[in-house]
């Protein structure tokens, strides 16, 4: 059986601040389990999308996400809307 090397990227996103979500943190292997551990920490929701976070890995850090993978990225966005405010249905999207 095969191993796979366990990966994360992080996203940043300000609303009225960034033009377009931002590669904040990326890594695989102990880089990867720390940001992992980073978000835990600060109950930041987590996707797991093994195909979006392979190309994300490929974007530099602080790079724009490209329009190409806007529509994925918008659906992380939402997911982690509705676990912000999932225990507030009047604002979940």
């Amino acid at each position: 059986m095969a191993y796979k090397k366990l990966k994360a990227v992080a996203l940043r996103y300000r609303h009225r601040q960034d033009s377009v979500p931002k590669v904040v943190a990326k890594g695989s292997g102990i880089i990867a389990e720390r940001i992992l551990e980073i978000a835990a920490e600060y109950n930041i929701p987590i996707k797991d999308d093994p195909y979006l976070i392979e190309v994300l890995s490929t974007l530099d850090i602080y790079e724009d996400i490209p329009p190409e993978l806007y529509r994925a990225v918008a659906e992380i966005l939402v997911f982690i809307y509705r676990m912000t405010w999932k225990d507030q249905p009047e604002k979940c999207v």
